[in-house]
């Protein structure tokens, strides 16, 4: 469990990030805002530096802070937190590892982190660059799924989700565009 860990990209996350760059290569974009995290922002990397533009650093776009949970493999939160995990996994909106973040309080930090920067960059293209669960909650919001349901759509790494702030708040364009990265041109294994 990852959550707000400051990990590395491994080869992988490397070569996607730069795919990632090559698949928006001709794409207008005005600016790019990242999560503050080390694997979010190397993943914008690419993106800024084929643009001449400069990475701006955003902590809202932060995963959700798992607390307790951080670094430790699922099997072993299950077996040391199976009350907690269960709360988790029924998406229970008032529930938070132990010294971790509600789930509740962590959708309402994201929509008013897209709230900010849509006002702050309106009528611009700009790219996120943020974790799985920013996005599941900006997905959420934007196809007006309650927190609490069950998750039907896809959340891959690299991908290219597209989303639209409008008068009536998000609105889903695309998602999960994954193309760019159907067939790896390197060795992405660890040495």
């Amino acid at each position: 469990m990852q959550g707000q860990l400051d990990t590395v990209l491994d080869a992988k996350g490397r070569w996607q990030a730069q795919q990632l760059a090559q698949a928006l290569a001709h794409e207008a974009v005005d600016a790019i805002v990242a999560s503050d995290l080390s694997r979010a922002l190397a993943t914008a990397a690419p993106l800024a530096d084929a643009r001449g533009l400069r990475v701006q650093r955003e902590p809202g776009l932060r995963e959700r802070c798992f607390g307790v949970f951080e670094g430790f493999t699922y099997a072993d939160i299950e077996r040391h937190w199976p009350d907690d995990v269960a709360r988790w996994r029924a998406r229970d909106p008032s529930a938070a590892p132990p010294r971790g973040e509600r789930l509740g309080a962590f959708y309402e930090r994201c929509l008013a982190v897209a709230d900010r920067l849509a006002l702050r960059y309106a009528g611009r293209s700009v790219i996120w660059v943020t974790h799985g669960g920013v996005l599941d909650c900006l997905h959420r919001a934007a196809s007006r799924v309650a927190l609490d349901a069950p998750r039907t759509w896809t959340l891959d790494n690299a991908s290219v989700n597209r989303l639209l702030h409008g008068d009536l708040g998000l609105m889903l364009v695309g998602w999960g565009d994954v193309g760019h990265l159907s067939t790896p041109t390197v060795d992405t294994r660890e040495a």
